[in-house]
Protein backbone atom coordinates (compact mmCIF):
# COMPACT_ATOMS: atom_id res chain seq x y z
CA UNK A 1 0.00 0.00 0.00
CA UNK A 2 1.40 3.35 -0.79
CA UNK A 3 1.33 5.75 1.47
CA UNK A 4 -1.10 8.50 0.41
CA UNK A 5 -0.81 12.35 0.85
CA UNK A 6 -2.04 14.71 3.45
CA UNK A 7 -4.49 15.62 0.72
CA UNK A 8 -5.99 19.32 2.30
CA UNK A 9 -2.46 20.14 2.95
CA UNK A 10 -1.14 19.26 -0.40
CA UNK A 11 -4.19 20.88 -1.94
CA UNK A 12 -3.92 24.21 -0.12
CA UNK A 13 0.07 24.30 -1.27
CA UNK A 14 -0.91 23.54 -4.96
CA UNK A 15 -3.62 26.18 -4.95
CA UNK A 16 -1.30 28.68 -3.33
CA UNK A 17 1.87 27.89 -6.11
CA UNK A 18 -0.85 28.06 -9.13
CA UNK A 19 -1.98 31.67 -8.05
CA UNK A 20 1.55 32.50 -7.71
CA UNK A 21 2.49 31.98 -11.68
CA UNK A 22 -0.89 33.20 -12.31
CA UNK A 23 0.39 36.25 -10.76
CA UNK A 24 3.68 36.51 -12.79
CA UNK A 25 4.42 39.59 -14.30
CA UNK A 26 4.23 39.74 -18.11
CA UNK A 27 7.51 40.53 -18.57
CA UNK A 28 8.88 37.52 -16.67
CA UNK A 29 7.42 35.53 -19.94
CA UNK A 30 8.62 34.77 -23.29
CA UNK A 31 6.07 33.50 -26.06
CA UNK A 32 7.42 30.36 -27.28
CA UNK A 33 4.48 29.53 -29.78
CA UNK A 34 1.41 31.38 -31.44
CA UNK A 35 -1.77 30.49 -33.43
CA UNK A 36 -4.87 32.69 -34.12
CA UNK A 37 -6.25 31.52 -31.19
CA UNK A 38 -3.91 30.53 -28.47
CA UNK A 39 -0.45 31.74 -27.20
CA UNK A 40 2.47 29.85 -25.50
CA UNK A 41 4.84 31.35 -23.26
CA UNK A 42 7.79 29.60 -21.60
CA UNK A 43 10.08 30.93 -18.14
CA UNK A 44 12.95 29.01 -16.79
CA UNK A 45 11.61 26.71 -14.43
CA UNK A 46 12.21 26.74 -10.63
CA UNK A 47 11.16 23.39 -9.97
CA UNK A 48 13.73 21.81 -12.53
CA UNK A 49 16.03 22.03 -15.49
CA UNK A 50 13.57 22.57 -18.07
CA UNK A 51 10.48 25.12 -18.69
CA UNK A 52 7.17 26.57 -17.10
CA UNK A 53 4.83 27.09 -19.81
CA UNK A 54 1.86 29.19 -20.05
CA UNK A 55 -0.63 28.76 -22.22
CA UNK A 56 -3.76 30.74 -23.03
CA UNK A 57 -6.87 30.87 -25.40
CA UNK A 58 -10.62 31.29 -25.22
CA UNK A 59 -12.96 28.33 -25.62
CA UNK A 60 -16.65 28.34 -26.81
CA UNK A 61 -17.92 27.08 -23.99
CA UNK A 62 -19.22 27.66 -20.27
CA UNK A 63 -16.20 27.51 -17.40
CA UNK A 64 -17.85 23.80 -15.55
CA UNK A 65 -18.37 22.27 -19.22
CA UNK A 66 -14.66 22.82 -20.08
CA UNK A 67 -13.29 21.86 -16.44
CA UNK A 68 -15.09 18.60 -16.42
CA UNK A 69 -13.24 17.76 -19.63
CA UNK A 70 -10.13 18.42 -18.56
CA UNK A 71 -10.55 17.44 -14.87
CA UNK A 72 -9.31 13.48 -13.90
CA UNK A 73 -12.24 11.18 -15.73
CA UNK A 74 -14.15 9.45 -18.62
CA UNK A 75 -14.66 12.87 -20.75
CA UNK A 76 -10.48 13.20 -21.38
CA UNK A 77 -9.91 9.50 -22.44
CA UNK A 78 -12.28 10.30 -25.30
CA UNK A 79 -10.86 13.47 -26.79
CA UNK A 80 -7.04 14.36 -25.63
CA UNK A 81 -5.43 12.34 -28.19
CA UNK A 82 -2.24 12.03 -25.94
CA UNK A 83 -3.71 10.54 -23.50
CA UNK A 84 -3.81 6.58 -23.93
CA UNK A 85 -5.08 5.51 -20.24
CA UNK A 86 -6.16 7.28 -17.28
CA UNK A 87 -7.23 5.33 -14.18
CA UNK A 88 -8.30 6.87 -10.71
CA UNK A 89 -6.13 5.30 -7.99
CA UNK A 90 -7.74 6.85 -4.84
CA UNK A 91 -10.21 9.56 -4.48
CA UNK A 92 -10.62 11.81 -1.16
CA UNK A 93 -13.25 13.50 -2.15
CA UNK A 94 -15.33 14.82 -4.83
CA UNK A 95 -13.01 16.65 -6.34
CA UNK A 96 -9.89 15.30 -5.24
CA UNK A 97 -8.20 12.17 -6.29
CA UNK A 98 -4.94 10.50 -7.53
CA UNK A 99 -5.05 9.05 -10.39
CA UNK A 100 -2.37 7.30 -13.27
CA UNK A 101 -2.66 8.04 -16.76
CA UNK A 102 -0.07 7.10 -19.85
CA UNK A 103 0.58 9.18 -22.73
CA UNK A 104 1.26 8.17 -26.54
CA UNK A 105 4.78 8.45 -27.67
CA UNK A 106 5.66 11.74 -29.58
CA UNK A 107 7.90 13.49 -32.15
CA UNK A 108 7.98 10.31 -34.39
CA UNK A 109 8.54 8.20 -31.38
CA UNK A 110 11.88 10.31 -29.96
CA UNK A 111 9.49 11.16 -26.89
CA UNK A 112 8.54 7.65 -25.99
CA UNK A 113 5.27 6.21 -24.07
CA UNK A 114 5.36 8.05 -20.73
CA UNK A 115 3.46 7.33 -17.14
CA UNK A 116 2.38 9.51 -14.60
CA UNK A 117 0.70 9.45 -11.11
CA UNK A 118 -0.81 12.55 -9.82
CA UNK A 119 -2.62 14.00 -7.47
CA UNK A 120 -5.12 16.25 -8.68
CA UNK A 121 -7.39 19.12 -7.25
CA UNK A 122 -10.55 20.94 -8.53
CA UNK A 123 -11.59 24.24 -6.74
CA UNK A 124 -13.51 27.79 -7.13
CA UNK A 125 -11.22 30.27 -8.40
CA UNK A 126 -12.98 33.73 -8.53
CA UNK A 127 -16.05 33.26 -10.62
CA UNK A 128 -14.38 30.41 -12.49
CA UNK A 129 -12.61 27.30 -11.63
CA UNK A 130 -9.43 26.05 -11.38
CA UNK A 131 -8.05 22.60 -11.55
CA UNK A 132 -4.53 21.31 -10.87
CA UNK A 133 -1.99 18.35 -10.08
CA UNK A 134 1.45 17.42 -8.74
CA UNK A 135 3.20 13.66 -9.64
CA UNK A 136 3.71 11.55 -6.39
CA UNK A 137 6.28 9.41 -5.73
CA UNK A 138 4.78 6.27 -6.33
CA UNK A 139 6.58 2.98 -6.47
CA UNK A 140 5.06 0.70 -7.88
CA UNK A 141 5.95 1.27 -11.85
CA UNK A 142 5.50 -0.54 -15.13
CA UNK A 143 8.16 -2.06 -17.07
CA UNK A 144 6.91 -0.67 -20.36
CA UNK A 145 6.94 3.25 -19.89
CA UNK A 146 9.09 5.57 -18.69
CA UNK A 147 7.82 7.22 -15.40
CA UNK A 148 7.07 11.29 -15.99
CA UNK A 149 6.96 13.76 -13.35
CA UNK A 150 4.59 16.87 -13.65
CA UNK A 151 5.61 19.51 -11.36
CA UNK A 152 2.84 21.67 -10.10
CA UNK A 153 0.49 22.32 -13.28
CA UNK A 154 -2.76 23.21 -13.93
CA UNK A 155 -5.68 25.39 -15.67
CA UNK A 156 -7.59 28.50 -14.42
CA UNK A 157 -11.10 28.51 -16.06
CA UNK A 158 -12.97 31.81 -15.96
CA UNK A 159 -16.42 33.30 -17.91
CA UNK A 160 -14.70 35.69 -20.72
CA UNK A 161 -16.51 39.38 -19.30
CA UNK A 162 -17.58 40.61 -22.49
CA UNK A 163 -19.30 36.79 -23.14
CA UNK A 164 -19.83 34.76 -20.31
CA UNK A 165 -21.00 31.92 -22.28
CA UNK A 166 -17.66 31.90 -23.46
CA UNK A 167 -14.24 31.11 -21.77
CA UNK A 168 -10.82 32.07 -20.90
CA UNK A 169 -8.31 29.00 -20.42
CA UNK A 170 -4.87 29.90 -19.18
CA UNK A 171 -2.69 26.72 -17.93
CA UNK A 172 0.34 26.52 -16.38
CA UNK A 173 3.10 22.89 -17.27
CA UNK A 174 6.13 21.90 -16.48
CA UNK A 175 6.76 18.36 -17.35
CA UNK A 176 10.11 16.49 -16.51
CA UNK A 177 9.50 13.72 -19.35
CA UNK A 178 13.04 11.76 -17.67
CA UNK A 179 14.88 9.40 -19.89
CA UNK A 180 17.38 10.33 -22.18
CA UNK A 181 15.64 12.77 -24.27
CA UNK A 182 17.26 16.38 -25.53
CA UNK A 183 15.42 19.27 -23.28
CA UNK A 184 15.45 21.23 -26.34
CA UNK A 185 12.91 18.09 -28.04
CA UNK A 186 10.81 18.58 -25.30
CA UNK A 187 10.45 21.83 -25.22
CA UNK A 188 9.01 22.10 -29.23
CA UNK A 189 7.02 19.52 -28.32
CA UNK A 190 5.30 20.67 -25.56
CA UNK A 191 4.85 24.06 -27.37
CA UNK A 192 3.06 22.28 -29.90
CA UNK A 193 1.31 19.91 -27.47
CA UNK A 194 -0.60 22.75 -25.57
CA UNK A 195 -1.55 24.29 -28.93
CA UNK A 196 -3.43 20.84 -30.11
CA UNK A 197 -4.55 20.68 -26.87
CA UNK A 198 -6.51 23.80 -27.12
CA UNK A 199 -7.54 22.58 -30.74
CA UNK A 200 -8.77 19.03 -29.30
CA UNK A 201 -10.11 20.66 -26.23
CA UNK A 202 -12.54 22.54 -28.52
CA UNK A 203 -13.56 20.34 -31.04
CA UNK A 204 -14.85 17.43 -28.52
CA UNK A 205 -16.84 20.11 -26.48
CA UNK A 206 -18.52 21.68 -29.64
CA UNK A 207 -19.82 17.47 -30.40
CA UNK A 208 -20.88 17.81 -26.36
Amino acid sequence: MEALPNAAVLATRLKNTLIQYHNLEDEKWRVAKKTKDVTIWRKPSEEFNGYLFKAQGVIDDLVNSVIDHIRPGPCRLDWDSLMTSLDILEHFEENCCVMRYTTAGQLWNIISPREFVDFSYTVGYKEGLLSCGISLDWSEKRSEFVRGYNHPCGWFCVPLKESPSRSLLTGYIQTDLRGMIPQSAVDTAMASTLINFYGDLQKALQKA
